[in-house]
């Protein structure tokens, strides 16, 4: 699995149909992008843990978009509706993080002892 990972920061002046003209095209793309395997979105929540204290920038949102692999990772990027989402994306945002990681259950763990 490959798991594309959008930590978003709306930008502060954001007005309300600004917000929901940019969930609806998030939504759109969520939707019509045939190789989307998987999605789950979140807010930050802040709870007084040691390494909220690590962080360097403040993100509000998550997006952890889930792809079979990376040619669907790279279809999602290449379809037209990601284009319009990605335009919306740099005037909604003030700032914003995108990683994309080969993902696995537990047994993954190995992984970790490998470079």
């Amino acid at each position: 699995m490959v798991s594309h990972v959008v930590l978003m920061a709306p930008r502060p002046d954001l007005t309300a149909s600004e917000r929901t003209a940019f969930v609806a095209l998030f939504d759109r793309a969520l939707r019509e992008i045939p190789s989307v395997r998987g999605v789950r979105i979140g807010k930050r929540i802040v709870h007084g843990a040691a390494y909220e204290s690590l962080a360097r920038e403040v993100f509000e949102f998550v997006a952890v978009i889930d792809f079979e692999d990376l040619a669907g990772l790279q279809a999602y990027l290449q379809h037209p509706t990601h284009s319009e989402l990605g335009a919306r994306f740099y005037q909604t945002l003030s700032s914003a993080a995108v990683y994309d990681f080969q993902t696995w259950g537990r047994e993954g763990l190995d992984q970790l002892t490998t470079r």
